[in-house]
Protein backbone atom coordinates (compact mmCIF):
# COMPACT_ATOMS: atom_id res chain seq x y z
CA UNK A 1 0.00 0.00 0.00
CA UNK A 2 0.87 3.38 -1.20
CA UNK A 3 1.78 6.38 1.71
CA UNK A 4 1.62 9.51 -0.54
CA UNK A 5 -1.56 10.06 -2.82
CA UNK A 6 -0.69 9.79 -6.56
CA UNK A 7 -1.39 11.96 -8.89
CA UNK A 8 -3.86 10.58 -11.61
CA UNK A 9 -3.89 11.31 -15.09
CA UNK A 10 -6.40 13.76 -16.42
CA UNK A 11 -9.35 11.94 -18.49
CA UNK A 12 -10.08 14.12 -21.05
CA UNK A 13 -12.83 13.21 -24.07
CA UNK A 14 -12.88 9.98 -21.88
CA UNK A 15 -16.73 10.14 -21.53
CA UNK A 16 -18.85 8.08 -19.52
CA UNK A 17 -22.02 6.55 -20.35
CA UNK A 18 -24.54 8.94 -18.92
CA UNK A 19 -22.00 11.77 -20.73
CA UNK A 20 -22.16 9.60 -24.21
CA UNK A 21 -25.72 9.69 -24.32
CA UNK A 22 -26.08 13.38 -23.62
CA UNK A 23 -23.70 13.68 -26.28
CA UNK A 24 -25.92 12.07 -28.45
CA UNK A 25 -29.26 13.64 -27.40
CA UNK A 26 -27.91 17.22 -28.08
CA UNK A 27 -25.88 16.28 -31.51
CA UNK A 28 -29.24 15.03 -32.90
CA UNK A 29 -31.18 17.65 -31.51
CA UNK A 30 -28.88 20.16 -32.99
CA UNK A 31 -28.95 17.72 -36.37
CA UNK A 32 -32.68 18.42 -36.71
CA UNK A 33 -32.71 21.52 -35.88
CA UNK A 34 -30.04 22.28 -39.05
CA UNK A 35 -32.30 20.02 -41.10
CA UNK A 36 -35.59 21.61 -39.86
CA UNK A 37 -34.06 24.86 -41.92
CA UNK A 38 -33.05 23.33 -44.54
CA UNK A 39 -36.52 21.45 -44.98
CA UNK A 40 -38.04 24.73 -44.95
CA UNK A 41 -35.44 26.82 -47.41
CA UNK A 42 -36.66 23.97 -50.05
CA UNK A 43 -39.88 24.36 -49.44
CA UNK A 44 -40.29 27.76 -49.62
CA UNK A 45 -37.77 27.41 -53.26
CA UNK A 46 -40.94 25.92 -54.36
CA UNK A 47 -43.38 28.11 -53.66
CA UNK A 48 -43.12 30.77 -56.22
CA UNK A 49 -44.69 33.75 -54.92
CA UNK A 50 -43.57 32.98 -51.70
CA UNK A 51 -40.04 32.42 -51.05
CA UNK A 52 -37.99 31.53 -47.93
CA UNK A 53 -39.51 34.61 -45.52
CA UNK A 54 -41.43 35.35 -42.17
CA UNK A 55 -44.50 35.31 -43.82
CA UNK A 56 -44.09 32.13 -45.89
CA UNK A 57 -43.58 30.75 -42.02
CA UNK A 58 -46.58 32.26 -41.37
CA UNK A 59 -48.67 31.45 -44.32
CA UNK A 60 -47.70 28.41 -45.15
CA UNK A 61 -45.92 26.08 -41.72
CA UNK A 62 -48.60 25.26 -39.69
CA UNK A 63 -46.99 25.11 -36.10
CA UNK A 64 -46.84 21.47 -35.88
CA UNK A 65 -43.87 21.12 -37.81
CA UNK A 66 -42.11 23.14 -36.05
CA UNK A 67 -41.61 20.64 -33.55
CA UNK A 68 -40.18 18.03 -36.03
CA UNK A 69 -36.77 18.20 -34.05
CA UNK A 70 -38.51 17.19 -30.76
CA UNK A 71 -40.34 14.28 -32.80
CA UNK A 72 -37.44 13.00 -34.51
CA UNK A 73 -35.37 12.51 -31.15
CA UNK A 74 -38.66 10.01 -30.23
CA UNK A 75 -38.03 8.08 -33.34
CA UNK A 76 -34.34 7.73 -32.34
CA UNK A 77 -35.35 6.66 -29.07
CA UNK A 78 -33.60 3.07 -29.63
CA UNK A 79 -30.30 4.57 -30.42
CA UNK A 80 -30.03 6.17 -27.02
CA UNK A 81 -28.80 2.73 -26.48
CA UNK A 82 -24.87 3.32 -25.76
CA UNK A 83 -24.53 -0.53 -27.39
CA UNK A 84 -26.14 0.67 -30.45
CA UNK A 85 -24.23 3.78 -30.52
CA UNK A 86 -21.03 2.01 -31.49
CA UNK A 87 -22.68 -0.24 -34.13
CA UNK A 88 -22.87 0.90 -37.14
CA UNK A 89 -24.96 -1.38 -38.84
CA UNK A 90 -27.92 -0.76 -35.76
CA UNK A 91 -27.07 2.98 -36.44
CA UNK A 92 -28.44 2.64 -40.14
CA UNK A 93 -31.13 0.34 -39.14
CA UNK A 94 -32.42 2.93 -36.38
CA UNK A 95 -31.97 6.01 -38.83
CA UNK A 96 -33.66 4.06 -41.45
CA UNK A 97 -36.75 2.80 -38.75
CA UNK A 98 -37.21 6.35 -37.69
CA UNK A 99 -37.46 7.54 -41.04
CA UNK A 100 -39.99 5.30 -41.87
CA UNK A 101 -41.88 5.11 -38.74
CA UNK A 102 -42.01 9.41 -39.21
CA UNK A 103 -43.22 9.02 -42.83
CA UNK A 104 -45.93 5.98 -41.46
CA UNK A 105 -47.27 8.08 -39.43
CA UNK A 106 -47.79 11.61 -42.21
CA UNK A 107 -49.55 8.52 -44.18
CA UNK A 108 -51.96 7.67 -41.53
CA UNK A 109 -53.19 11.33 -41.04
CA UNK A 110 -52.49 11.90 -44.72
CA UNK A 111 -55.65 9.61 -44.96
CA UNK A 112 -57.53 10.00 -42.47
CA UNK A 113 -57.91 13.47 -43.91
CA UNK A 114 -60.13 12.78 -47.09
CA UNK A 115 -58.93 15.97 -48.78
CA UNK A 116 -56.70 17.85 -46.21
CA UNK A 117 -55.57 21.45 -46.96
CA UNK A 118 -52.37 21.99 -48.22
CA UNK A 119 -51.23 24.10 -45.35
CA UNK A 120 -51.82 20.98 -42.85
CA UNK A 121 -49.71 17.94 -44.19
CA UNK A 122 -47.33 19.73 -46.76
CA UNK A 123 -46.00 16.80 -48.66
CA UNK A 124 -42.49 18.99 -50.19
CA UNK A 125 -41.77 19.82 -46.15
CA UNK A 126 -42.45 16.69 -44.76
CA UNK A 127 -40.38 14.76 -47.49
CA UNK A 128 -37.47 17.04 -47.47
CA UNK A 129 -37.06 17.28 -43.35
CA UNK A 130 -37.00 13.44 -43.40
CA UNK A 131 -34.75 12.72 -46.19
CA UNK A 132 -32.38 15.85 -45.06
CA UNK A 133 -32.23 14.50 -41.44
CA UNK A 134 -31.72 10.90 -41.92
CA UNK A 135 -28.54 11.95 -44.11
CA UNK A 136 -27.65 14.45 -42.07
CA UNK A 137 -28.21 12.16 -38.70
CA UNK A 138 -26.09 9.38 -40.79
CA UNK A 139 -22.93 11.79 -40.90
CA UNK A 140 -23.49 13.14 -37.46
CA UNK A 141 -23.74 9.46 -35.86
CA UNK A 142 -20.55 8.18 -38.10
CA UNK A 143 -18.37 11.00 -36.76
CA UNK A 144 -19.45 10.34 -33.28
CA UNK A 145 -18.59 6.64 -33.88
CA UNK A 146 -14.73 7.54 -35.33
CA UNK A 147 -14.35 9.61 -32.35
CA UNK A 148 -15.82 7.49 -29.57
CA UNK A 149 -14.92 4.25 -30.59
CA UNK A 150 -10.83 5.19 -30.53
CA UNK A 151 -9.47 3.85 -27.68
CA UNK A 152 -8.33 7.47 -26.82
CA UNK A 153 -11.65 8.76 -26.17
CA UNK A 154 -12.92 5.28 -24.11
CA UNK A 155 -12.42 4.92 -20.64
CA UNK A 156 -10.26 2.40 -19.52
CA UNK A 157 -11.69 0.07 -16.20
CA UNK A 158 -10.45 -2.12 -13.60
CA UNK A 159 -12.71 -4.91 -11.86
CA UNK A 160 -12.07 -5.31 -8.62
CA UNK A 161 -13.10 -9.20 -7.46
CA UNK A 162 -12.77 -12.09 -9.58
CA UNK A 163 -15.52 -13.88 -7.35
CA UNK A 164 -19.26 -14.71 -8.56
CA UNK A 165 -19.78 -11.58 -9.04
CA UNK A 166 -17.18 -10.47 -11.10
CA UNK A 167 -17.55 -13.93 -13.07
CA UNK A 168 -20.87 -12.48 -14.23
CA UNK A 169 -20.46 -9.43 -15.16
CA UNK A 170 -17.75 -10.28 -17.55
CA UNK A 171 -19.54 -13.32 -19.19
CA UNK A 172 -22.31 -10.78 -19.56
CA UNK A 173 -20.48 -7.84 -21.38
CA UNK A 174 -18.61 -10.74 -23.18
CA UNK A 175 -21.01 -11.14 -25.03
CA UNK A 176 -21.79 -7.94 -26.26
CA UNK A 177 -19.70 -6.14 -29.23
CA UNK A 178 -18.70 -3.26 -29.04
CA UNK A 179 -18.04 -2.36 -25.73
CA UNK A 180 -18.86 1.54 -25.15
CA UNK A 181 -15.10 0.74 -22.70
CA UNK A 182 -11.92 -0.90 -22.34
CA UNK A 183 -11.76 -3.59 -19.25
CA UNK A 184 -7.86 -3.70 -18.71
CA UNK A 185 -7.68 -6.86 -15.87
CA UNK A 186 -8.92 -7.55 -12.54
CA UNK A 187 -7.64 -7.02 -8.94
CA UNK A 188 -8.10 -9.92 -6.21
CA UNK A 189 -6.49 -10.52 -3.18
CA UNK A 190 -6.98 -14.03 -3.71
CA UNK A 191 -3.77 -16.02 -4.45
CA UNK A 192 -4.69 -18.38 -6.07
CA UNK A 193 -6.23 -16.27 -8.79
CA UNK A 194 -3.30 -14.54 -9.48
CA UNK A 195 -2.11 -14.30 -13.36
CA UNK A 196 -4.89 -16.40 -13.92
CA UNK A 197 -7.33 -15.47 -16.89
CA UNK A 198 -11.62 -14.97 -15.86
CA UNK A 199 -13.46 -15.19 -18.98
CA UNK A 200 -10.81 -13.66 -21.22
CA UNK A 201 -9.52 -11.11 -18.62
CA UNK A 202 -6.15 -11.24 -16.92
CA UNK A 203 -5.88 -11.32 -12.97
CA UNK A 204 -3.07 -8.72 -12.96
CA UNK A 205 -2.11 -7.45 -8.78
CA UNK A 206 -3.86 -7.00 -5.77
CA UNK A 207 -4.71 -4.30 -3.40
CA UNK A 208 -1.14 -3.81 -2.91
CA UNK A 209 -0.54 -3.30 -6.55
CA UNK A 210 -4.00 -1.35 -6.94
CA UNK A 211 -2.82 2.33 -7.29
CA UNK A 212 0.43 1.48 -9.02
CA UNK A 213 -1.83 -0.25 -12.24
CA UNK A 214 -3.98 2.60 -12.50
CA UNK A 215 -1.27 5.14 -12.70
CA UNK A 216 0.12 2.62 -15.49
CA UNK A 217 -2.64 1.69 -17.31
CA UNK A 218 -4.46 5.36 -16.88
CA UNK A 219 -7.39 3.64 -15.51
CA UNK A 220 -10.34 6.43 -15.39
CA UNK A 221 -12.96 3.48 -13.53
CA UNK A 222 -12.61 0.68 -10.93
CA UNK A 223 -15.41 -1.66 -10.35
CA UNK A 224 -15.99 -3.34 -7.62
CA UNK A 225 -17.45 -6.41 -7.72
CA UNK A 226 -17.69 -8.25 -4.63
CA UNK A 227 -20.41 -9.25 -3.10
CA UNK A 228 -19.28 -11.14 0.73
CA UNK A 229 -17.50 -9.20 3.57
CA UNK A 230 -14.77 -6.82 1.66
CA UNK A 231 -10.82 -6.79 3.19
CA UNK A 232 -9.70 -3.50 5.13
CA UNK A 233 -6.75 -3.53 2.59
CA UNK A 234 -8.74 -3.61 -0.31
CA UNK A 235 -11.34 -1.02 1.53
CA UNK A 236 -8.55 1.13 2.23
CA UNK A 237 -7.29 1.18 -1.49
CA UNK A 238 -10.20 2.00 -2.89
CA UNK A 239 -10.51 4.86 -0.23
CA UNK A 240 -7.10 6.29 -1.86
CA UNK A 241 -7.92 5.34 -5.69
CA UNK A 242 -11.49 7.53 -4.91
CA UNK A 243 -9.60 10.51 -3.34
CA UNK A 244 -7.21 10.29 -6.37
CA UNK A 245 -9.84 10.83 -8.54
CA UNK A 246 -10.46 7.42 -10.02
CA UNK A 247 -14.77 6.75 -10.59
CA UNK A 248 -15.78 3.74 -7.78
CA UNK A 249 -18.62 2.26 -8.99
CA UNK A 250 -20.61 -0.71 -7.68
CA UNK A 251 -20.77 -3.90 -10.34
CA UNK A 252 -24.91 -3.70 -9.66
CA UNK A 253 -24.62 -0.30 -11.24
CA UNK A 254 -22.20 -1.16 -14.22
CA UNK A 255 -24.58 -3.94 -15.21
CA UNK A 256 -27.71 -1.94 -15.31
CA UNK A 257 -25.95 1.01 -17.11
CA UNK A 258 -24.44 -1.26 -19.73
CA UNK A 259 -27.09 -4.03 -19.96
CA UNK A 260 -30.81 -2.24 -18.67
CA UNK A 261 -31.14 -5.37 -16.56
CA UNK A 262 -30.66 -5.83 -12.24
CA UNK A 263 -27.98 -8.72 -11.73
CA UNK A 264 -30.40 -10.98 -9.31
CA UNK A 265 -27.92 -13.89 -9.18
CA UNK A 266 -25.93 -12.24 -7.22
CA UNK A 267 -28.01 -9.53 -5.15
CA UNK A 268 -28.71 -10.22 -1.60
CA UNK A 269 -31.42 -11.85 0.27
CA UNK A 270 -32.56 -8.54 1.43
CA UNK A 271 -32.37 -6.10 -1.35
CA UNK A 272 -35.59 -6.14 -2.34
CA UNK A 273 -36.14 -4.70 1.01
CA UNK A 274 -33.27 -2.54 1.20
CA UNK A 275 -33.29 -0.53 -1.99
CA UNK A 276 -36.29 -2.39 -4.35
CA UNK A 277 -39.60 -1.18 -2.50
CA UNK A 278 -38.29 1.89 -2.14
CA UNK A 279 -37.23 2.71 -5.60
CA UNK A 280 -40.41 1.63 -7.17
CA UNK A 281 -42.92 4.50 -5.13
CA UNK A 282 -44.23 5.47 -8.53
CA UNK A 283 -45.64 9.42 -7.74
CA UNK A 284 -49.29 10.22 -8.37
CA UNK A 285 -48.66 12.21 -11.66
CA UNK A 286 -46.95 9.06 -13.17
CA UNK A 287 -49.73 6.98 -12.10
CA UNK A 288 -52.03 9.43 -13.67
CA UNK A 289 -49.80 9.99 -16.69
CA UNK A 290 -50.15 6.02 -16.97
CA UNK A 291 -53.53 5.37 -16.61
CA UNK A 292 -54.26 7.75 -19.25
CA UNK A 293 -51.22 6.79 -22.01
CA UNK A 294 -53.19 3.31 -20.95
CA UNK A 295 -56.74 4.47 -21.99
CA UNK A 296 -55.78 5.91 -25.14
CA UNK A 297 -53.53 3.02 -26.25
CA UNK A 298 -56.64 0.75 -25.03
CA UNK A 299 -58.86 2.48 -27.22
CA UNK A 300 -56.52 2.69 -30.23
CA UNK A 301 -55.99 -1.67 -29.86
CA UNK A 302 -59.50 -1.91 -29.24
CA UNK A 303 -60.15 -0.24 -32.51
CA UNK A 304 -57.30 -1.66 -34.56
CA UNK A 305 -58.69 -5.58 -33.12
CA UNK A 306 -62.24 -4.53 -34.39
CA UNK A 307 -60.84 -3.51 -37.93
CA UNK A 308 -58.89 -7.39 -38.50
CA UNK A 309 -61.57 -9.15 -36.60
CA UNK A 310 -63.56 -10.39 -39.73
CA UNK A 311 -60.30 -11.33 -41.64
CA UNK A 312 -58.33 -12.86 -38.51
CA UNK A 313 -61.94 -14.49 -37.18
CA UNK A 314 -62.25 -15.89 -40.49
CA UNK A 315 -59.04 -17.71 -40.83
CA UNK A 316 -59.12 -19.06 -37.36
CA UNK A 317 -62.64 -20.75 -37.74
CA UNK A 318 -62.18 -21.84 -41.30
CA UNK A 319 -58.68 -23.94 -40.22
CA UNK A 320 -59.61 -24.98 -36.65
CA UNK A 321 -63.46 -23.85 -36.10
CA UNK A 322 -64.21 -22.48 -33.28
CA UNK A 323 -63.73 -20.61 -30.75
CA UNK A 324 -61.71 -17.10 -32.10
CA UNK A 325 -61.04 -16.14 -28.43
CA UNK A 326 -59.31 -17.83 -26.17
CA UNK A 327 -59.45 -17.06 -22.22
CA UNK A 328 -57.06 -17.87 -19.70
CA UNK A 329 -56.25 -17.08 -15.62
CA UNK A 330 -53.20 -14.58 -15.27
CA UNK A 331 -51.92 -13.04 -11.77
CA UNK A 332 -51.79 -9.67 -12.06
CA UNK A 333 -50.95 -7.20 -10.00
CA UNK A 334 -50.31 -8.40 -5.68
CA UNK A 335 -51.13 -11.56 -7.39
CA UNK A 336 -55.20 -10.18 -8.22
CA UNK A 337 -56.43 -13.14 -10.95
CA UNK A 338 -57.96 -12.18 -14.04
CA UNK A 339 -59.42 -13.32 -17.45
CA UNK A 340 -56.62 -12.30 -20.48
CA UNK A 341 -57.94 -12.11 -23.84
CA UNK A 342 -56.12 -13.37 -26.88
CA UNK A 343 -57.07 -14.60 -30.54
CA UNK A 344 -56.99 -18.48 -30.29
CA UNK A 345 -53.42 -19.46 -31.51
CA UNK A 346 -53.37 -23.17 -30.84
CA UNK A 347 -54.85 -26.23 -31.07
CA UNK A 348 -58.28 -27.21 -28.86
CA UNK A 349 -56.08 -30.14 -27.19
CA UNK A 350 -52.69 -28.17 -26.43
CA UNK A 351 -53.01 -28.87 -22.96
CA UNK A 352 -55.48 -32.03 -23.05
CA UNK A 353 -53.65 -33.15 -19.28
CA UNK A 354 -54.16 -30.02 -17.87
CA UNK A 355 -50.33 -29.12 -16.88
CA UNK A 356 -49.43 -25.39 -18.17
CA UNK A 357 -46.52 -25.44 -20.72
CA UNK A 358 -44.22 -23.12 -21.95
CA UNK A 359 -44.27 -21.52 -25.64
CA UNK A 360 -41.32 -22.79 -27.69
CA UNK A 361 -39.64 -21.30 -30.56
CA UNK A 362 -42.39 -23.11 -33.64
CA UNK A 363 -44.71 -24.49 -30.81
CA UNK A 364 -46.04 -27.57 -32.50
CA UNK A 365 -49.45 -26.85 -30.85
CA UNK A 366 -49.67 -23.59 -32.65
CA UNK A 367 -51.87 -24.04 -35.48
CA UNK A 368 -50.71 -22.05 -39.01
CA UNK A 369 -52.70 -19.20 -39.03
CA UNK A 370 -51.51 -19.35 -35.09
CA UNK A 371 -48.13 -19.42 -35.86
CA UNK A 372 -48.50 -15.96 -37.99
CA UNK A 373 -50.18 -14.13 -35.23
CA UNK A 374 -47.85 -14.94 -32.49
CA UNK A 375 -45.06 -13.73 -34.87
CA UNK A 376 -46.58 -11.02 -35.28
CA UNK A 377 -48.40 -10.53 -31.82
CA UNK A 378 -51.58 -9.51 -33.47
CA UNK A 379 -52.76 -12.50 -30.95
CA UNK A 380 -52.45 -9.99 -27.52
CA UNK A 381 -54.58 -7.56 -29.69
CA UNK A 382 -57.77 -8.68 -27.74
CA UNK A 383 -55.62 -7.60 -24.49
CA UNK A 384 -56.62 -4.32 -25.33
CA UNK A 385 -60.16 -4.99 -23.08
CA UNK A 386 -57.76 -5.84 -19.87
CA UNK A 387 -56.17 -2.44 -20.21
CA UNK A 388 -59.43 -0.29 -20.40
CA UNK A 389 -60.94 -2.86 -17.96
CA UNK A 390 -57.44 -1.26 -15.53
CA UNK A 391 -56.14 -5.30 -15.29
CA UNK A 392 -53.81 -4.69 -17.21
CA UNK A 393 -51.35 -1.70 -18.76
CA UNK A 394 -49.54 -1.11 -21.88
CA UNK A 395 -46.29 -1.16 -20.45
CA UNK A 396 -45.61 -4.14 -17.88
CA UNK A 397 -44.12 -7.33 -17.29
CA UNK A 398 -45.99 -10.56 -19.36
CA UNK A 399 -48.94 -11.70 -17.68
CA UNK A 400 -48.19 -14.97 -16.64
CA UNK A 401 -50.01 -17.64 -15.24
CA UNK A 402 -50.47 -18.54 -11.43
CA UNK A 403 -49.14 -21.93 -12.15
CA UNK A 404 -46.20 -21.17 -13.52
CA UNK A 405 -45.55 -18.20 -10.90
CA UNK A 406 -45.85 -20.60 -8.26
CA UNK A 407 -43.30 -22.84 -10.35
CA UNK A 408 -40.92 -19.74 -10.83
CA UNK A 409 -40.67 -18.74 -7.57
CA UNK A 410 -38.92 -21.93 -6.58
CA UNK A 411 -36.34 -21.70 -8.83
CA UNK A 412 -35.51 -17.85 -9.81
CA UNK A 413 -35.07 -15.24 -7.08
CA UNK A 414 -37.00 -11.89 -6.62
CA UNK A 415 -39.83 -13.68 -9.19
CA UNK A 416 -42.39 -12.33 -7.19
CA UNK A 417 -41.20 -9.10 -7.76
CA UNK A 418 -42.85 -8.56 -10.43
CA UNK A 419 -46.51 -8.95 -9.10
CA UNK A 420 -45.62 -5.34 -7.86
CA UNK A 421 -47.00 -3.83 -10.95
CA UNK A 422 -49.85 -4.27 -13.28
CA UNK A 423 -49.05 -6.99 -16.11
CA UNK A 424 -48.52 -5.21 -19.79
CA UNK A 425 -49.15 -5.69 -23.34
CA UNK A 426 -45.73 -5.22 -24.21
CA UNK A 427 -42.75 -4.67 -22.05
CA UNK A 428 -39.46 -3.82 -21.60
CA UNK A 429 -38.34 -7.37 -21.05
CA UNK A 430 -40.51 -8.25 -24.36
CA UNK A 431 -38.67 -5.36 -26.81
CA UNK A 432 -35.18 -6.90 -25.45
CA UNK A 433 -35.56 -10.30 -24.95
CA UNK A 434 -38.74 -11.77 -25.64
CA UNK A 435 -40.20 -15.14 -24.80
CA UNK A 436 -38.31 -17.20 -22.37
CA UNK A 437 -38.63 -20.87 -22.37
CA UNK A 438 -36.07 -22.26 -19.56
CA UNK A 439 -35.22 -21.17 -16.38
CA UNK A 440 -32.15 -19.58 -17.31
CA UNK A 441 -33.94 -17.85 -20.06
CA UNK A 442 -36.79 -16.74 -17.23
CA UNK A 443 -34.12 -15.01 -14.91
CA UNK A 444 -32.84 -13.21 -17.68
CA UNK A 445 -36.34 -12.06 -18.27
CA UNK A 446 -36.98 -11.00 -15.09
CA UNK A 447 -33.81 -9.33 -14.76
CA UNK A 448 -35.33 -6.72 -17.42
CA UNK A 449 -38.41 -7.00 -15.90
CA UNK A 450 -37.17 -5.97 -12.59
CA UNK A 451 -34.97 -3.00 -14.17
CA UNK A 452 -38.03 -1.87 -15.41
CA UNK A 453 -40.00 -1.40 -12.25
CA UNK A 454 -37.27 0.11 -10.36
CA UNK A 455 -36.25 2.73 -13.23
CA UNK A 456 -39.82 2.77 -14.65
CA UNK A 457 -41.17 6.63 -15.57
CA UNK A 458 -43.18 7.66 -18.56
CA UNK A 459 -40.48 8.26 -20.46
CA UNK A 460 -39.70 4.39 -20.13
CA UNK A 461 -42.86 3.15 -20.92
CA UNK A 462 -43.39 5.81 -24.17
CA UNK A 463 -39.52 4.38 -25.25
CA UNK A 464 -40.83 0.59 -25.13
CA UNK A 465 -44.22 1.38 -26.93
CA UNK A 466 -41.90 3.02 -29.84
CA UNK A 467 -39.89 0.03 -29.68
CA UNK A 468 -42.46 -2.36 -29.74
CA UNK A 469 -43.66 -1.71 -33.43
CA UNK A 470 -40.07 -3.11 -34.88
CA UNK A 471 -40.72 -6.17 -32.49
CA UNK A 472 -44.23 -6.71 -34.19
CA UNK A 473 -42.77 -6.21 -37.74
CA UNK A 474 -39.77 -7.75 -37.11
CA UNK A 475 -41.70 -11.11 -36.18
CA UNK A 476 -40.03 -11.79 -33.34
CA UNK A 477 -42.58 -13.52 -31.14
CA UNK A 478 -43.20 -17.50 -30.64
Amino acid sequence: MVDSKPIVKTRFLRFNLQERRTILIIGDFLVALISLIISLVIWASSEKFIGFSLEFIQRRVPAWFLFFPLVWLILLIELYDIRQATDWKAIVRGIAMAAITGFGIYLLLFFYYVDPPKSLLPRRGVASFLIVVSLLTLIWRLIYLRIFSNPKFMRRYLLVGGGKSGHLLLSSIGRLSPLPFNIIGVIDDDPEKANTEIEGYRVIGNSDSLMEIIEEQEITDVIVAITGEMMGKMFQALLVAHEAGVEVIRMPRVYEELLMRVPIRVLEADWILRSFVDDIRAKGFYELAKRLLDIMGGLIGLLAMLVILPFVGLAIVLESGRPIFYTQIRSGKRDARYNIYKFRTMRKDAEADGRPQWASEDDQRATRVGKYLRKSHLDELPQSINVLKGEMSLVGPRAERPELVSLFEKHVPFYRARLLVKPGMTGWAQVNFGYAATIDETITKLEYDLYYIKHRNIFIDLMIILRTPATVFGFRGR
